[in-house]
């Protein structure tokens, strides 16, 4: 095999002192909502917010003195930029990130704070990469790999090395897959150590990369995600060997999964993570199952998740969840006719959070009017609570957030 536990426990020498020893956590709440015993491994409490900076480390220590001088280059959608290039400035190693054009604002712009010099290039992690390559051809810089790389994939794998210590009984272990670095790291060190334990990984439905390469199907992959941190489409060479011997299953989530797990992770476990970082969580939920009564551990590999984004899911999850709702309803365009409606809805125990009163452009009579109104309640059956109450106070009401507009609650 390309890396060895060996491997993995100088790796682990060598970033000592230098990351944190992050926490696995047990999640009683997600535990019983899921039916299996769940430990989080919280790799998003890493001073860059990813678990990118132990491959950055292990490799970084490993260059010579001319290399150093150089500097190095690296490409990233984010993570292993932000890590690469914290590690770099605090070894006084020169950084050059060449970042796709989606990369997310705020990983870009922690990027820069790092002191690397960061640049913009390519429509897909792939074209950054041919860029990058170009440049460190270019200017004698030492090409830091995200995941296709034999160190980098040691540095991953001290992760295992502290799961199985901390939770030596652990039965299952799943892991997102990009490139496949982390779950070639974790399951070298995890399977060394117990062979019995079985490592499955996730991928986002989008880029099934690795899925495909170790099924020989064509490689098909695009399209927008929300675990960007995994829209990989070109699976490395060195994981894959290792993927193909050591990882049971992958399993593909959707998008609408991975919203669920991060709303899940924020309010259940109050932990922040991004798309990929919930990915594992994603696939537990998708499949309660395969895992139901087993002693599983996921990684939260990153938490950098832009806060409109975050905003977007946890107000979509209210939504979904029948926690918020927007009602149209029909009335006749006179005085006080509003300050009833807010009567009803306060009796019925809905908050109004905003109301807008169209008169000039629905399909309604000239003397009449539609009010959409926003509210928060307790769940969907408190919504059909308060649309009861209108009807029977006679104002014929629609739940638009999620039904057709024309379909009456019941």
């Amino acid at each position: 095999m390309p890396v060895s536990i060996d491997d993995i426990k100088a790796a682990a020498q060598v970033i000592d002192g230098h990351i944190l020893r992050t926490p696995a956590v047990r999640s009683p709440r997600l535990s019983e909502e899921l039916n299996c015993d769940l430990v989080l491994k919280l790799e998003n409490l890493q001073a860059t917010g990813s678990f990118k900076e132990r491959g950055a480390i292990n490799k970084l220590s490993s260059l010579t003195a001319a290399e150093r001088k150089k500097g190095v280059i690296a490409m990233s959608a984010g993570n292993h930029a932000q890590g690469v290039a914290y590690h770099a400035q605090r070894m006084g190693i020169p950084a050059t990130i060449v970042m796709p054009d989606f990369a997310p604002i705020t990983k870009v712009e922690r990027t820069r704070s790092f002191g690397a010099r960061v640049v913009l290039n390519g429509d897909t992690l792939d074209a950054s990469a041919v860029a990058a390559r170009q440049i460190a051809k270019d200017e004698g810089l030492t090409f830091v790999h995200p995941y296709d790389d034999e160190l980098v994939v040691a540095g991953q794998g001290t992760i295992g090395l502290e799961l199985m210590e901390d939770h030596p009984d652990l039965e299952i272990i799943v892991v997102p897959i990009g490139g496949g670095g982390i779950v070639s790291g974790i399951a070298t060190a995890a399977k060394a150590i117990k062979p019995s334990i079985r490592i499955i990984g996730v991928e986002a439905e989008f880029y099934p990369s690795m899925y495909q390469a170790i099924h020989n199907l064509n490689p098909i992959s695009g399209g927008q995600t929300l675990a960007d941190g995994i829209a990989v489409k070109n699976p490395g060479t060195v994981t894959r060997r290792i993927i193909e011997n050591l990882v049971e299953d992958i399993i593909l989530v959707d998008e609408s999964a991975i919203e669920s797990a991060i709303l899940a992770l924020a309010e259940k476990q109050k932990v922040v993570a991004e798309g990929a970082g919930a990915a594992g969580i994603a696939a537990i939920q998708a499949h309660p199952q395969r895992f139901a009564g087993k002693k599983v551990a996921t990684i939260i590999c990153g938490g950098n998740i832009d806060v409109r984004i975050l905003s977007a899911v946890l107000t979509r999850g209210l939504v979904r969840d029948g926690r918020m709702a927007r009602l149209r309803i029909d009335i006749s365009d006179r005085p006080g006719v509003l300050a009833k409606l807010a009567g009803i809805i306060g009796d019925a125990g809905g908050n109004i959070i905003e109301v807008n009163h169209q008169r000039l452009f629905q399909d309604v009579p000239v003397r009449n009017a539609e009010i959409d109104i926003i509210i928060e309640t307790r769940n969907a059956d408190h919504v059909k609570e308060i649309v009861a109450s209108m009807q029977s106070a006679g104002f014929r009401t629609r739940v638009l957030s999620t039904r057709s507009i024309d379909e009456p609650v019941r």
